[in-house]
């Protein structure tokens, strides 16, 4: 499999990215990114984006490739980059090989926690010749600050990326890292997907040995239950929750801790999954959705969940 990392930044052969030429014209299959080169101040040189491209506004006006699973890559390669941005979770790897089969450089990235985040962020810097931009010295005083805070206790989360069936992440995941570092606990860090379905929401079925990715889990609703969060979570993405779904949820759950302290949160997804400059805003905003009461520790809905 050629999307196999090597650094923050690495070509279709697991190299790291080192381009043969100055890249002046850029399209980003990667909406985190493509926020992130604008930040960096080279929001001029991006020349194609992805329909889910939306932040910053001035990105709109970017013309449009298509999804970031579904790209034009005729529209692609009509706009002659000297490098498209694609992501291991976000783009296809046959699309990738579709572009550099036509003599385009592909960068692509995958990180997997906040250190590898910012060090994405600083290798872009550094790829543009930017020396010190202000943005990343802010995400890195940021991180730095929030790494000093040690959390008297940390709420016990539960984060629902999905529903019919529940879904949420483990522990080799960008968002649980973000979890971390901002005073949460994520408790299914060490829960495995299994597969097929049935096995994974079912212990007692056997589960068969297959190699895919086991980062997003499927929960029965009484895994989730047994599992007692003090907090549950609604991102907006990649499952569209709404605010309103705060309250249909709370009452779904309200044998859990965190359905009777009331604690069930719509958060925007993008501070949760999109990985580059937004990290600053997640760091920000994030430790204050984490904080506030928690039920007692002898609290008789405290179960034993997948991480204790």
């Amino acid at each position: 499999m050629l999307f196999q990392a090597h650094g923050p930044l690495w070509d279709l052969e697991g190299r790291p990215f080192q381009p043969e030429r100055p890249l002046r014209r850029i399209v980003s299959l990667v909406p985190s990114l493509t926020e992130t080169l604008f930040d960096l101040g080279l929001g001029d040189r991006v020349v194609g984006r992805t329909d889910y491209c939306i932040y910053p506004t001035e990105a709109r006006s970017i013309p449009s490739v298509g999804g970031t699973k579904n790209p034009d890559l005729v529209r692609v390669i009509a706009l002659q980059p000297d490098v498209v941005f694609v992501n291991v979770e976000e783009n296809r790897e046959a699309d990738a090989q579709a572009l550099a089969a036509q003599g385009i450089p592909v960068a692509v990235s995958f990180p997997r926690s906040v250190a590898e985040a910012i060090a994405l962020v600083r290798r872009l810097a550094e790829l543009f010749g930017l020396s010190h931009p202000p943005v990343l010295e802010e995400i890195e005083a940021l991180e730095a600050a929030r790494r000093q805070v040690i959390p008297e206790r940390r709420p016990r989360v539960f984060c629902a990326i999905w529903k019919d069936p529940w879904m949420t992440f483990n522990a080799e995941t960008y968002a649980h890292d973000v979890l971390t570092v901002c005073g949460g606990k994520n408790i299914f860090a060490h829960r495995r997907r299994r597969y097929p379905l049935a096995a994974d929401l079912n212990p007692e079925v056997p589960a068969r040995p297959v190699a895919r990715d086991d980062r997003y889990p499927r929960l029965s609703e009484e895994e989730i239950r047994r599992a007692a969060p003090e907090l549950i979570l609604l991102p907006s993405e990649p499952y569209p929750f709404r605010p309103e779904d705060t309250e249909t949820i709370r009452a779904h759950f309200r044998d859990t801790p965190a359905g009777r302290a009331g604690r069930v949160r719509w958060i925007d997804g993008s501070l949760l999954f999109w990985h580059g400059t937004r990290l600053r805003h997640a760091l920000r905003i994030l430790p204050e959705v984490l904080q506030g009461p928690f039920p007692a520790a002898d609290d008789p809905g405290m179960g034993d969940g997948e991480e204790p």
